[in-house]
């Protein structure tokens, strides 16, 4: 009896676990509109649409890795090279080169190379992603900043920069970019080999390997996936900047990981998806701008999300499989 019952229980748990993201963001929406009726106004919530657009396709890459069981801390330093290879390439104040959208393939292929690169370092060399991808993170910075000779580069191909400053059906094109990101996150998630074999090393990396899963190419893979979506986030970072410098990309490693872990997504892996990303950006976003609606010192929502991450992590974490804690 007692036994059926704690199963009961555990199954409840669970559920709730589930849902809880999205009966937060769903609370904080309503407490922000009582406390600030102009949080509603369609001028505020295109703001905050326009603010998710950048962290949206960031948290894409960075929630496949998570689903590992594994962690990214590249994503400022390929940001930022994304970023530094676009407004070189495309029309710029610094050189003579103007190779329109050419540019921007370059710069998401430049990201790509290195996500692909942190997979190759962490399974060949053997190397723990935290060491791997914290190496590349200061190898992009560097090479950043060596390329755009320390100042701040301008991006004047105005093709490029429609992406932030033209709208479409009322929303900026980054907006709906970084839903393109999102949608393909989903397909790849849920309707591909790669999604499938993502979740099953992330639940069990010995399992999976019985089952025939070859580790090694789904980790290169997804780490080269999530360059891909940091690729492009450097892109509409440039485009809403309007320049390249070397703090670009400054706050979005913490950014992107906050959003995937209070979306539910597990950092043990295995457990979580985009789908659960998608409200933890929401919840990072609509909080970070109700504060600034009700006047919040800038300290004090540096605080309320350092609380708020460490709840989301305890509440994501499956004690039953979590034996030791390091």
């Amino acid at each position: 009896m007692s036994d059926t019952l704690g199963g009961l229980l555990l199954n409840q748990w669970k559920r709730w676990r589930t849902y809880a993201p999205l009966m937060v963001l769903i609370v904080l929406c309503v407490l922000i509109t009582i406390a600030n009726p102009n949080f509603i106004e369609v001028r505020n919530l295109v703001r905050v649409a326009n603010s998710a657009a950048v962290p949206l396709t960031l948290a894409m890459g960075m929630t496949f890795i998570i689903l590992l069981g594994s962690i990214d801390l590249s994503v400022e330093g390929a940001l930022s090279v994304a970023a530094m290879v676009l407004v070189l390439l495309a029309t710029n104040d610094a050189n003579a080169n103007a190779y329109g959208w050419f540019a921007v393939v370059a710069a998401i292929v430049a990201s790509t190379a290195m996500g692909l690169l942190n997979g190759v370092v962490q399974t060949v060399l053997r190397i723990p992603s935290f060491m791997a991808t914290l190496g590349m993170w200061f190898i992009g910075l560097g090479l950043s900043v060596f390329m755009l000779g320390g100042s701040a580069v301008r991006l004047m191909d105005n093709s490029i920069r429609s992406l932030a400053l033209e709208r479409f059906l009322g929303l900026p094109l980054a907006v709906w970019v970084a839903a393109s990101a999102f949608l393909l996150a989903v397909v790849i998630q849920y309707h591909t080999r790669l999604g499938r074999h993502i979740l099953a090393v992330g639940g069990g990396e010995d399992v999976a390997e019985l089952s025939g899963i070859n580790i090694a190419r789904v980790r290169i893979t997804a780490f080269g996936l999530a360059g891909f979506f940091f690729g492009v986030a450097g892109v509409l970072s440039a485009a809403q900047l309007g320049q390249s410098n070397a703090v670009i990309a400054d706050g979005r490693l913490f950014a992107s990981v906050t959003a995937v872990v209070v979306g539910g997504t597990a950092l043990t892996g295995g457990e979580g998806g985009v789908l659960n990303t998608l409200v933890g950006v929401l919840i990072v976003t609509v909080l970070a701008n109700g504060m600034v609606l009700l006047g919040i010192s800038p300290y004090v929502q540096q605080t309320v999300q350092g609380l708020m991450i460490i709840a989301a992590v305890a509440l994501s974490l499956d004690r039953l499989r979590l034996k030791i804690v390091k």
